[in-house]
């Protein structure tokens, strides 16, 4: 059962829609948002009780996204009014890679040399370590003895994962469209991560593919430059789909998925690359509770990027410098159960900007009679 968004230029605005056969079915009327439409406990009867509305076959909404002719009807984000969250450092290989950008100092040339250095110190010290165990406590002094503690070992392995903003509510950009990197970073990185879509009460309710993408020189540098190396314009694809769960897809079925990602350059660069949530350091559920609970609320629930296995590493201009974006690079993120998200990389200050906030979407649902 696929729920998702399309931009309707006729209405001059976006519609809810559900996925029959290869059609989008706009079901608008039943809920105008995809959060209130998340929030009814009968979500999986709702999306099928009014099919009356308008249809658009998907391969042409695709075609139009790709082409960006915004006079068609297009694909954009399946999610609107949710907060939008994200969990770093939930694999053990992505935590050492944050390490070597701290290291490195945003300084590419140098990550060999540390990653070397680290994997033969730690890489197998911590690679079944549960976080927040007396036994991870126990790492953390012995790497704290040997000069080795890291801010992200302290949130990949201690108690508290790292829960920050990935993106701003409606900036979040759906399949078949560029995404955006600051034209200032010469380090950076596609993201391939499972996103749950979660409900105001803290449950989850179905999940989609996301790309969190990532300046890893800006991080690298500083910390707290994590806004800027993560919240940039067009920097925060998801979809296509949200998949929501049901008898025949589950969070025991997230908990299973293998996240493919492909990069293909128009130098003729070509990577490819797995997460797997199988190797997951928190369970998806514990990352939920601690976004979600007495302490922290959304009254129109979110969604919550899990964190990635995949930290890309193969050398792209030169020996030991490891992967960079260039202009024009198509990303694609895809899992058999939940779809395909492609991308094509292009600089944030170049893109497409961000121009329809919530005010007006509140006024377009308004004159189209939604509220």
């Amino acid at each position: 059962m696929l729920v998702g968004r399309v931009f309707d230029p006729a209405v001059g605005g976006p519609c809810v829609v559900v996925v029959v056969g290869d059609q989008a079915v706009d079901i608008s009327a039943v809920e105008p948002t995809v959060s209130t439409l998340l929030e009814r406990d009968d979500v999986l009867d709702a999306v099928k009780q009014d099919l009356s509305g308008r249809r658009w076959n998907l391969q042409d909404l695709v075609n139009a996204s790709a082409a960006s002719d915004s006079t068609q009807a297009h694909l954009i984000s399946p999610i609107d009014l949710q907060a939008i969250k994200a969990a770093g450092v939930t694999f053990v290989e992505s935590m050492l890679e944050r390490v070597i950008e701290e290291r490195a100092q945003g300084d590419s040339s140098k990550a060999l040399a540390i990653r070397e250095r680290l994997s033969a110190a730690i890489g197998g010290a911590i690679s079944s370590v549960k976080p927040g165990s007396p036994e991870a406590a126990q790492v953390k002094e012995i790497l704290q003895s040997e000069g080795l503690w890291s801010q992200y070992l302290e949130v990949g392995i201690g108690p508290d994962p790292e829960i920050f903003s990935k993106s701003q509510v409606l900036s979040s950009v759906g399949t078949a469209t560029d995404i955006g990197v600051l034209s200032r970073s010469t380090w950076n990185n596609p993201e391939p991560e499972v996103v749950l879509a979660v409900r105001s009460d803290g449950r989850a309710v179905g999940a989609t593919l996301g790309n969190d993408v990532n300046l890893r020189d800006f991080e690298g540098r500083s910390a707290l430059l994590l806004t800027e190396a993560k919240d940039n314009n067009r920097s925060c694809a998801i979809g296509p789909f949200i998949r929501l769960f049901d008898d025949s897809f589950s969070m025991d079925d997230v908990r299973e998925l293998d996240i493919a990602l492909q990069v293909t350059g128009p130098d003729g660069f070509d990577m490819d690359g797995t997460s797997s949530m199988k190797k997951i350091s928190r369970d998806p559920e514990e990352l939920i509770s601690h976004a979600h609970g007495k302490h922290h609320q959304y009254p129109d629930g979110f969604v919550l990027f899990t964190g990635t296995l995949f930290s890309p590493t193969q050398d792209r201009h030169a020996p030991g410098a490891g992967f960079t974006h260039e202009v024009g690079d198509v990303v694609s993120i895809s899992n058999p159960k939940l779809g395909m998200l492609r991308n094509t990389v292009k600089h944030a200050e170049e893109a497409e900007p961000w121009t329809q906030g919530i005010w007006a979407f509140a006024r377009n649902l308004s004159a189209r009679g939604l509220l």
